[in-house]
């Protein structure tokens, strides 16, 4: 699929700093910077921020070609590399463009979208995707607006390396590290806790409370021989030596 191509008007600046870039926000424009390495000098320009952001209202966003149109200046072509926004109003304050050859590949972040579904998932795996964007270098025009991998075939335990990866014609990896950027992972068992057993106290053994039940009802009976409670010892003892000392 074919690069979707937008012209973006501009206008050169002079001035420089936190001054001219308010000014520049009161007319409802931005200061931006194009650069490149077959710029002498950065070029320095002027440009309506809800322009910018119309002209990348593509499949491909931020790798849309650009054909920025400068006053008394031949066009050139231009990736809209980045941009800041205000954190609040989530205005856009600046932004940074790179020049760009039809004939020379650029360098680019392409979404990396995983198709398909395991088979590793399906026996209960879990499928983890470790690289959302994939740095690739290809021409302006031949940038891919996504890159699919099918990864239906993983079974559990199996990883997705970037050398495994079948890019599309043009679309080239310059990395010396064999990354993963998949893996199906081993389920995790279940952990089932301890069945701790009741312990029954025994009647009579050490530490073990007398059992209500076992009481029987004669037993209080027996002990006063009347039916009620038996007084204590001492205090029938000294009730009595009191008696016999008013006696005397």
């Amino acid at each position: 699929m074919a690069i979707t191509r937008n012209t973006l008007a501009a206008r050169a600046r002079d001035g420089a700093g936190k001054g001219s870039a308010r000014r520049l926000r009161a007319e409802g424009l931005v200061p931006a910077v194009v650069y490149g390495r077959h710029l002498e000098n950065p070029v320095h320009i002027a440009i309506d921020p809800i322009a910018i952001k119309k002209a990348i209202a593509t499949p491909h966003r931020l790798n849309t070609l650009l054909s920025l149109k400068l006053e008394g200046q031949p066009e050139r072509l231009v990736l809209l590399k980045d941009y800041q926004q205000d954190p609040v109003s989530r205005e856009m304050l600046h932004a940074d463009f790179i020049d760009v050859r039809e004939n020379e590949q650029v360098k680019v972040n392409v979404p990396l979208v995983l198709v398909g579904k395991p088979v590793g998932v399906l026996e209960g795996g879990v499928l983890s995707q470790s690289r959302r964007e994939l740095e690739v270098f290809a021409l302006p025009g031949a940038i891919p607006e996504k890159i699919e991998v099918d990864v239906s075939a993983m079974k559990i335990a199996q990883s997705l390396h970037i050398n495994e990866v079948k890019f599309p014609e043009g679309v080239k990896v310059k990395s010396q590290v064999n990354y993963t950027i998949a893996v199906v992972s081993v389920p995790e068992k279940e952990e089932v806790a301890p069945v701790v057993a009741a312990v029954v106290p025994v009647a009579g053994a050490p530490g073990a409370a007398p059992a209500a039940a076992d009481a029987k009802p004669g037993d209080a009976k027996a002990a006063d021989g009347k039916g009620g409670a038996a007084a204590p010892a001492a205090d029938a003892k000294s009730g009595g030596g009191k008696k016999d000392e008013k006696k005397k």
